[in-house]
């Protein structure tokens, strides 16, 4: 949660027109895939055990590691 806001505001700089737009959209989209998500996981640790799902699940922070492979930012590009 502490950088949910820098991704708000983020958002907003690329839609500077749109602001509520902007916040709204990231914010049913984050509370909406945070549902998604808990509901998977529920039927998974129902499907196998909570063990495994907690193991599973510590793998997850590594999907950070594609973070590098996201495109740069125009503004870091140009300077």
């Amino acid at each position: 949660m502490s950088g949910f806001s820098v991704i708000i505001v983020y958002a907003q700089e690329m839609l500077p027109g749109k602001v509520g737009t902007i916040a709204g959209l990231i914010f049913g989209l984050s509370f909406g895939m945070g549902g998604l998500g808990s509901v998977l996981l529920g039927w998974l640790i129902d499907q196998t055990s909570v063990a495994y799902v907690i193991h599973l699940c510590a793998y997850l922070p590594m999907l950070g590691v594609f973070a590098f492979l996201l495109p740069k930012d125009a503004k870091l590009v140009r300077e």
